[in-house]
């Protein structure tokens, strides 16, 4: 059955993103990943059983940090998804403790705690470092304030800096080939840090998944046929595009679109291959797309999944008939999920048209797929306000995201529609007789819209942690000594909570060890009459 679906949620959101805490136990819930630096040799424990459960650490389980000596600069790190602001909150705390049989050389016992822009290819020319030293055989809390602590180099000063978003923890000197061993436990940084929160693209807005037989489903695409002037299509193309079943059909389950060599008069113009080109009868803005194909073979054949602004100016599109079209094209905005060209048999590609960069764009990327011709595979574009993430088989080959979005950059804020074809370039195999690409189904997601129709609470309202194991704590602002109803809504809109919290402090905890895992909403409802909602995630 060929569907096609609107589905919506009754909640809305007013501004989304999580304060998230920086801290690790090594119990099982931190917020850090911790990584080694890839070109030194150290190896790390994050669960490793506590060797000296005394004094002020009985915690069970801590890491494990062990220097064999043979990497001089051995260090130990973690990323943060946004950067700190040290301006308010600066400190960062451990515990550690070294052994005195875990050392070797001479060394002096110390911890370095550097702060670096982890986005420079050379990330410690730019750092800012705190050095403490180290009582051997006991376990010491360690603090680095980098407001009152001196700090390496001596300038600037951190606190004015907005671009560190990674920590190292290294344990002794560096540049030696003495061995260590040390345990670290209670990381904390005495901030948050305010994380956009990666959209859920969780509901099915649209789709076609080509059941049936025969022509396809005229309600959904469009066959665009009409030659642009001059009678050629673009970069030389030599097809005809036409709405024949001969060229494009459904059969058991899928759509095929079939590439033929034959001589084919249309439009006063003969050539010698025709093809399919077809526009969706539906646009939108934001979301993901998927799209599960088998791609067709051959030297000069082009396959393409593809999308362009609803608002191109192009004579015989679909959305151009139907009076949309305002822009030319690259002004218009063309995002390319996936081409391949049979010349390159087993690598598919993602590519971004924009007035910035078009024809041969700078900006694509791709990956090796051995079996595209021969296998299904899963062809994904996620499209945010802020990114583009193209994929196959959920595995990432590129990602648009230009730090300055304008017209030239990022004409991506307006609806889109889909695009499948494929053309045939003037290198095409005198050998070829046909090839077709065949698309099992089509499914567009967008987030589940929230709405209600109370105006937002002005205050800016942060949860964390986000994605949440067991609590998910709430900081309203300036609100504080009142009562506000919380209601839990689970993805298919059900309530299974809903009561009165008084606000304490400026915050709330909820309890979400009973939840399973899964998306959820949200919904906080003042006395005042107004509303907020957000979602969350529990793991």
């Amino acid at each position: 059955m060929v569907r096609t679906i609107f589905f919506t949620i009754l909640f809305l959101i007013p501004y989304f993103y999580s304060a998230q805490t920086v801290e690790d136990n090594f119990e099982g819930n931190g917020t850090i990943s911790w990584q080694l630096d890839p070109t030194q040799i150290i190896m790390i424990d994050v669960n490793f059983s506590n060797p000296f459960q005394n004094g002020i650490n009985n915690s069970s389980t801590v890491l494990k940090y062990d220097d064999d000596g043979s990497a001089p600069y051995a260090n130990i790190r973690f990323n943060t998804p946004a950067n700190f602001d040290l301006s308010a909150h600066n400190t960062f705390s451990l515990k550690i403790y070294i052994p005195s049989n875990g050392i070797s050389g001479n060394q002096t016992n110390q911890i370095s705690l550097k702060l670096q822009d982890g986005s420079l290819g050379e990330p410690w020319v730019t750092q800012t470092e705190i050095i403490k030293p180290v009582v051997l055989n006991q376990w010491q809390e360690i603090t680095f304030s980098f407001g009152s602590d001196a700090y390496l180099p001596a300038s600037p000063d951190p606190i004015t800096r907005t671009d560190f978003n990674r920590v190292v923890l290294q344990v002794n000197g560096e540049n030696n080939n003495d061995s260590v061993i040390a345990y670290i436990d209670d990381f904390l940084y005495d901030g948050i840090i305010d994380v956009p929160v990666e959209p859920v693209f969780d509901d099915l807005v649209w789709s076609d998944e080509f059941d049936g037989s025969g022509a396809i489903n005229s309600a959904n695409w469009f066959h665009q046929t009409q030659l642009p002037a001059g009678g050629s299509w673009y970069n030389g193309e030599v097809q005809h595009y036409t709405n024949r079943e001969d060229n494009s059909y459904l059969d058991n389950g899928l759509m095929h679109i079939i590439a033929k060599k034959e001589t084919f008069h249309n439009q006063g113009y003969t050539k010698q291959y025709t093809s399919a080109r077809l526009n969706s009868k539906f646009a939108f803005t934001y979301g993901r797309v998927e799209v599960r194909a088998k791609l067709p073979t051959g030297v000069g054949t082009w396959p393409a999944i593809w999308m362009l602004g609803k608002n191109i100016n192009e004579d015989g599109g679909y959305w151009d008939n139907q009076g949309f079209g305002n822009l030319n094209w690259p002004a218009c905005g063309e995002i390319d999920i996936m081409e391949h060209w049979g010349h390159n048999q087993n690598y598919v590609q993602s590519a971004m048209h924009t007035p910035s960069s078009y024809g041969g764009t700078l900006n694509h990327g791709g990956q090796t797929i051995p079996s595209v011709s021969n296998e299904f595979h899963v062809y994904t574009l996620e499209w945010s306000s802020e990114k583009m993430v193209f994929s196959v088989n959920d595995v990432v080959h590129y990602t648009y995201n230009p730090s300055t979005k304008d017209s030239d950059t990022w004409p991506f804020d307006s609806e889109q529609y889909l695009l499948l074809n494929i053309a045939i370039q003037p290198s095409i195999e005198q050998s070829f007789t046909q090839s077709a690409m065949e698309i099992d189904y089509v499914r567009v997601y967008q987030e589940s819209v929230l709405a209600v129709s109370e105006e937002a609470n002005s205050n800016k309202i942060k949860f964390y942690p986000n994605p949440v194991k067991n609590k998910l704590n709430i900081n309203l602002g300036n609100i504080s000594n009142q009562e506000v109803e919380l209601q839990i809504v689970d993805i298919c809109g059900r309530t299974i909570y809903n009561n009165q919290h008084l606000i304490k402090d400026n915050k709330i905890s909820y309890s979400t060890a009973a939840l399973n895992s899964g998306l959820y909403f949200i919904k906080l409802n003042f006395n005042n009459g107004t509303t907020n909602s957000f979602k969350f995630i529990k793991n």
